[in-house]
């Protein structure tokens, strides 16, 4: 079975790699618990810090072309992707500059004459990794996981291997030795295998609910710990009191920015009754205006394809069969009339709660646009569905903000600002958006054994 890179813009196949047999495979996996107990117990932390340094300045040094690749395999616009490995770059900086205070025994005060909380790496753990994000995924997993004395097996999305083989190179490059971060070169049904292997300690995943659920059942079965970061349908709620020039410019980008392929895209915008019209106006204009379809490697383009066909394809048959139950296209609903994935940004109203559009993720460059008569009902739309990724609050009543903020059910809530990751605040979900954290001190405990120590 071979995995394929081709390039949504334009069809083409850039290339091809044959994925490992499996004795291939259970060899790099020993190879990579052996490596765990040199890295873990002979590398001071100080060391893994300084390393994950080198890191961040191969990312700056071969920033062109490691976005370069990201954009010819999976899409995002070269101005975007050059973002994302800058943002891969700070998570470095950030973790090699905290990681020691994160990872330091904490005091406890009890009986004992001495008594702490240590915190100790796992072992050897598995990434399955989307391909949205393809170096900025793995890197908010990767940075903490590693200077915590883990060591790191990537199985990354089939369609970007050349993404994949790049990371590998970029630790290797910064000084790290072999087997501390691994490019598994497989297909999805050898993950099992990964993950029932006695020196795979653990499992993050992000991905979509039904991965997450059969990843969780067989670590489940094997009693290894996950992380999961699954889908979102974030809402973004506008209050009667905003102003409409923010708020729109907030809206276009946080529903279409990586051409709305992102978990913590706002999804559903829950608009106040009595400025939904004018804002759905403002919305239209500004979507229309913006975007123009492009090579994803002109800066001037700001519409870019979507990553693979079959994921347009999944996204129009959502939209046509929420038409079909009543909901109103204001603009967009189509693949444009060009070489490459690239489908219209589009605008949907009269969206009901038993349509796809309401209740199901939508992947790509679409909005729902739903009307609220309050704020009560804002917030009650908000939590109808069963994802609670990320979300936001716009308005000017801070107060009130603050209140809805923690009524929302979500992982995270911003208020006048769109929903992003940052190192310096945990990132995940609630119900059926996954468990765990990423980033922050959270994000690097999680893969640590919180272990008591009681000395009397």
């Amino acid at each position: 079975m071979a995995m394929q890179s081709i390039n949504p813009a334009t069809g083409e196949l850039l290339a091809e790699f044959d994925t490992w047999d499996q004795e291939t495979l259970d060899d790099v996996i020993t190879q990579a618990g052996y490596m765990f107990q040199d890295w873990s117990k002979l590398t001071p932390i100080e060391d893994r810090c300084l390393m994950m340094r080198n890191v961040a300045k191969v990312l700056r040094d071969d920033s062109d072309l490691l976005a370069e690749i990201i954009t010819l395999e999976m899409g995002k616009t070269l101005v975007e992707a050059e973002a994302e490995i800058e943002k891969c770059a700070w998570v470095c900086d950030f973790y090699a500059e905290n990681g020691p205070a994160y990872m330091a025994d904490e005091i406890i005060k009890t009986d004992a004459s001495k008594s702490f909380v240590t915190y100790l790496p796992l072992g050897p753990v598995l990434a399955v990794m989307p391909w949205n994000y393809p170096f900025w995924q793995v890197f908010r997993f990767a940075a903490p996981a590693i200077i915590a004395g883990n060591v790191a097996l990537l199985k990354h999305a089939s369609n970007v291997p050349q993404c994949a083989l790049a990371l590998e190179e970029v630790f290797r490059k910064a000084g790290f030795p072999d087997h501390v971060f691994t490019t598994l070169m497989i297909s999805a049904p050898q993950v099992e295998s990964v993950i029932r292997h006695p020196m795979v300690r653990a499992v993050t995943l992000t991905g979509s609910e039904n991965a997450g659920r059969k990843v969780a059942a067989i670590a489940g079965s094997e009693l290894k710990k996950t992380v999961l970061e699954l889908g979102g349908s974030d809402a973004f709620i506008v209050l009667d009191d905003v102003s409409m020039k923010k708020v729109i410019a907030g809206a276009v980008k946080g529903r279409f920015q990586n051409m709305g392929q992102s978990c913590i895209a706002a999804k559903r915008f829950i608009v106040d009754q009595f400025i939904a019209d004018k804002f759905i106006e403002h919305f239209k204009v500004a979507i229309e205006e913006h975007f123009v379809a492009g090579d994803p490697m002109d800066e001037k383009t700001t519409l870019a394809p979507m990553a693979r066909q079959d994921l347009l394809d999944e996204l129009h048959d959502q939209v046509m069969r929420s038409v079909e139950m009543g909901a109103k296209i204001v603009t967009g609903g189509y693949q444009l009339d060009r070489e490459g994935c690239y489908y219209a940004p589009t605008i949907l109203t009269n969206v009901t709660s038993n349509m796809p559009a309401y209740h199901e993720e939508f992947f790509g460059p679409v909005a729902i646009v739903l009307k609220a008569s309050e704020p009560a009902h804002a917030l009650g739309i908000a939590n109808s569905v069963n994802l609670g990724l990320g979300g936001s609050i716009w308005t000017t009543d801070l107060a009130t903000a603050e209140t809805m903020a923690r009524g929302m059910e979500s992982g995270a809530t911003f208020i006048n600002s769109i929903t992003f990751s940052d190192p310096r605040m945990p990132f995940g979900g609630v119900k059926n958006s996954g468990y765990g954290r990423e980033l922050s001190k959270e994000g690097m405990r999680e893969f640590t054994n919180v272990k008591s120590i009681w000395i009397k």
